[in-house]
């Protein structure tokens, strides 16, 4: 649930040249992945460290969902703060060094060699990191304004810091012995925090903002908002003490029902959010946000049945891989599928239509890509999804590689609707 907001105000709205690069570069980003998976399809009836599976979650993980939610950010936290972004060369800036810093990781990654490339890249992500948490900071700041939004996007950008400063000491690791145990021993810290933290904060704080808008419902509770902010907060603070102080395996439950906790009171809010909408028609884009927040929750349940399987009988790899998938192919993927069609669009008519408004008849945002392609996308989608979990749990190859030609063909169409709403010229009667 990313984008741009629907003002139109030139105070709080970033120019399009700032958030456009990085749509298109996560576009190119989830084909890229896709056709990886397809590819590396039988690398994931086996072990979750294995190189290509790594490469292929790190292409998800940064090149897709971070690249959209840096990008969407410049444009809606101005909206939410009621202010100006406070550098568009720092937005530039963050993006070059990502743009660089991720394809480096992930070739290093699917190589499986630490070396010097693996290092830059992991610095050039951090350092993108750091100018975007610099940017919106001093915005927030500049401001002076209060928005429990805000504060969750802030938050879950000082996650990513935390996350990605993680990973690259995990890359040093391999060859300078910096921990106690081996780079395999910390994946689950560094992933949880960046799903939970970076992730799933991000899109709460902001999907709480934009369902209700897109629903054109008056619904707000900024109480309950603050009561889930605490709690994936306490959850995930927990499981950081939890891992490194090595509890018995059981009192993991207790983060997972914070953080289960949080995600039903988020239910709840939306379920107000879509009763007390006025309009009454839901389109097959918001259709597929919707969807994705009740996909939450399977992550959640493969990792109940993980827990309590490591407790009674030990780790499950094909439970870890279905896990991962559903995170990044799942929840993660099916938010922005649905709310890329959402937003991309009106950042386009407004910068192609916004000054000949009134001349004469535009098109309305919504006629800028094909709804065919964009229903095509999503049956391609959810039945790949579907199948290459099945393949994961199953251990079948040929229903892995299925699932991800399904996939890829869906990465396809969404590239298609992209870059025909990108490269949209002015049609005027």
């Amino acid at each position: 649930m990313l984008g741009a907001s629907i003002s139109t105000d030139p105070v709080k709205t970033t120019s399009y040249k700032v958030v456009l690069p990085f749509y298109a570069y996560a576009s190119i980003a989830f084909f890229v992945a896709t056709l990886l998976l397809f590819f590396s399809a039988p690398a994931f009836g086996r072990h979750y460290f294995h190189p290509h599976v790594i490469a292929i979650t790190h292409t998800m993980a940064l090149g897709w969902g971070t690249m959209v939610i840096l990008g969407a950010s410049h444009q809606l936290v101005p909206v939410l703060i009621e202010g100006k972004l406070f550098s568009n060369t720092l937005a530039y800036i963050s993006f070059a060094l990502a743009a660089v810093g991720i394809p480096l990781l992930v070739y290093a990654f699917y190589t499986f060699n630490m070396s010097w490339m693996a290092r830059c890249g992991g610095e050039l992500v951090i350092g993108a990191v750091v100018i975007y948490l610099i940017n919106m900071g001093i915005s927030m700041a500049k401001s002076k304004t209060e928005n429990v939004h805000a504060v969750f996007v802030f938050t879950a950008g000082l996650w990513l810091l935390i996350t990605t400063i993680v990973g690259l000491l995990l890359v040093y690791n391999f060859s300078i012995p910096l921990f106690s145990e081996d780079s395999l021993h910390y994946l689950s810290l560094h992933a949880h925090m960046g799903i939970i933290g970076w992730f799933l904060l991000l899109i709460i704080g902001v999907g709480s903002r934009l369902m209700p808008m897109f629903l054109i419902s008056k619904y707000a509770n900024a109480k309950l908002l603050w009561w889930v902010y605490i709690l994936i907060n306490m959850g995930l603070i927990a499981f950081v003490f939890m891992f490194l102080y090595a509890p018995p395996v059981y009192c993991y439950l207790l983060p997972v029902t914070a953080v289960t906790a949080a995600l039903l009171l988020f239910g709840y809010y939306c379920r107000q959010a879509y009763r007390q909408r006025l309009r009454k028609q839901v389109d097959e884009q918001l259709k597929i946000s919707v969807l994705s927040v009740v996909m939450m929750i399977l992550p959640v349940i493969l990792l109940i049945i993980m827990i309590i399987g490591l407790w009674v009988a030990g780790e499950n790899a094909r439970l870890v891989l279905a896990y991962g998938f559903t995170v990044f192919f799942g929840w993660i993927t099916a938010i922005i599928l649905g709310m890329t069609f959402k937003t991309l669009p009106f950042i386009i008519w407004n910068k192609v239509y916004h000054k000949k408004a009134g001349l004469g008849k535009t098109p309305n945002p919504k006629n800028l890509f094909s709804n065919r392609v964009f229903t095509g996308m999503a049956v391609l989608y959810l039945a790949g999804f579907v199948l290459f979990v099945t393949g994961i749990l199953l251990s079948v190859v040929f229903v892995l590689q299925i699932g991800a030609l399904l996939l890829l063909l869906a990465a396809g169409l969404y590239n298609f609707n992209v870059m025909k709403i990108i490269l949209h010229k002015p049609v005027m009667p």
